[in-house]
């Protein structure tokens, strides 16, 4: 092969990486954690997930930087519904780091609390106010959409959907707080999200 063929390549597969992602950020919702039906589920709420999920989902990662020639690096929130996946992926000589500021939104005294036990005129506050609005000790979706638009920190993430679609409505609507009835559905469990 000659210099010129290498170069055309490398350019190549240069390309094909740079094109698997618009930003190079590509982020899994966690899998689906345990105990988690009914509850209000946040930051603070720190569910574990099956062994085989986690594992499962690391595989999926682990084909997809082969495929796309990317370095084998994960970031993960801290919450082990998002890290467990990461630990598979170090076991298998991949570098695992953990940020907090992949964690998902902090719904303060609500968080791990049962819909139906959050007082109604809370909810309604909340609704009414949807950006701004953070239940007592928590953190507002305002607070939530800032930390997951700035976030650049490596190419392959594990974190959370509510995070996943703070970081989309961020780029999607840069300069619109988000209302209650605007706000979409999350990821799927083990979805890929190209941000």
């Amino acid at each position: 092969m000659s210099g010129s063929e290498r170069g055309s390549a490398s350019a190549s597969a240069s390309a094909r990486a740079s094109n698997c992602t618009s930003t190079g950020l590509t982020v899994w919702r966690h899998p689906r954690p345990e105990g988690a039906k009914g509850l209000c589920v946040g930051a603070r709420c720190d569910l574990p997930v099956e062994r085989r999920r986690a594992k499962r989902l690391a595989r999926r990662i682990q084909a997809h930087a082969r495929r796309h020639h990317l370095p084998h690096e994960v970031w993960t929130s801290p919450l082990q519904r998002c890290a467990d996946v990461g630990r598979w992926l170090k076991r298998w000589g991949w570098r695992h780091r953990i940020d907090a500021a992949l964690a998902e939104i902090d719904f303060g005294a609500w968080d791990g609390r049962s819909w139906t036990d959050i007082p109604k005129n809370e909810i309604d506050a909340w609704v009414a106010d949807f950006a701004r609005y953070a239940p007592e000790g928590g953190e507002s979706l305002t607070a939530l959409l800032q930390r997951a638009s700035i976030w650049s920190r490596g190419a392959l993430v594990v974190s959370h959907g509510g995070w996943m679609l703070a970081r989309r409505w961020a780029q999607e609507h840069p300069d619109r707080p988000p209302q209650a009835d605007q706000w979409p559905r999350p990821p799927d469990y083990s979805e890929r999200w190209e941000l």
